[in-house]
């Protein structure tokens, strides 16, 4: 049974999805759970209701894509708990921009919200987590990719890129902080069963992804919590710089 008693879970868009899946497996393995929520509120009180009351949790309403918010919130959380032991990077965007029908401005645009977020945010988050980490000799770090980085994303080709640098950037991590003992890893879902993507899961192009695995479904965010708490538990460490697949087969790299 894993376990999670002392320890300090600090995880990035936690209002639902993979956030709220993995705010309450935490809690329920005894982590005092930190989350973050861009914007929703109300969904994010529902997440802080569903955790176990027997821990010390906190929310934090906090925009990535603001570098000196993001300071700001280490210095909050790490006064308030002294120390970090897991961080998970969730907190992300998916952004169409099919490159043949839309303008060059909203081109720009949409690459730019999407690698502010997905990358340069997350890159932000690891920062200040490293330094934290480091000077306690002793963290891990869990960054939530995608099948897209590898097998491409033409609708969403700037998010394809974004994860693909977050594979790039975890692995470079894992090298610079293995010797202060931070271990930095990588989860790679294909679609997931989220109420952001069931709108399209839910149509005839929905029902065409669900049978690119052989399972004939999507992962659930429960799924993605499980192997995102199995990666961040003790005696895996040697695991630093893996990025560890979860899309049912749906698409295999070599």
């Amino acid at each position: 049974m894993i376990d999670f008693t002392n320890k300090n879970v600090l995880i990035t868009g936690g209002s639902r999805g993979i956030g709220r899946a993995c705010a309450k497996l935490f809690s329920e393995l005894n982590a005092n759970v930190i989350f973050t929520y861009k914007s929703n509120h109300e969904e994010a009180e529902k997440t802080l209701a569903m955790l176990n009351d027997k821990q010390n949790h906190s929310m934090y309403q906090l925009d990535i894509t603001k570098p000196e918010a993001i300071e700001e919130f280490f210095r909050e959380v790490v006064d308030k708990y002294q120390r970090i032991d897991i961080l998970v990077n969730n907190a992300g965007v998916y952004v169409e921009h099919k490159i043949n029908e839309v303008s060059y401005l909203e081109w720009q645009q949409k690459w730019s919200e999407t690698l502010t977020t997905n990358l340069i945010g997350v890159s932000n988050l690891c920062y200040f987590a490293s330094r934290h980490m480091s000077a306690q000799k002793q963290g891990k770090i869990v960054n939530i990719s995608s099948r897209g980085a590898f097998r491409g994303e033409p609708d969403h080709p700037a998010y394809a890129v974004s994860k693909a640098g977050l594979n790039a950037m975890s692995q470079s991590l894992a090298v610079a902080l293995g010797k202060h003992n931070v271990i930095v890893g990588v989860i790679a879902p294909g679609f997931v069963e989220t109420d952001m993507a069931a709108p399209y899961l839910e149509s005839e192009a929905g029902d065409l992804v669900k049978k690119q695995s052989p399972l004939n479904r999507v992962a659930t965010p429960e799924e993605v919590a499980r192997i995102v708490a199995v990666f961040a538990s003790d005696g895996l460490e040697f695991m630093t710089g893996g990025i560890v697949d979860l899309n049912g087969a749906s698409y295999l790299r070599s």
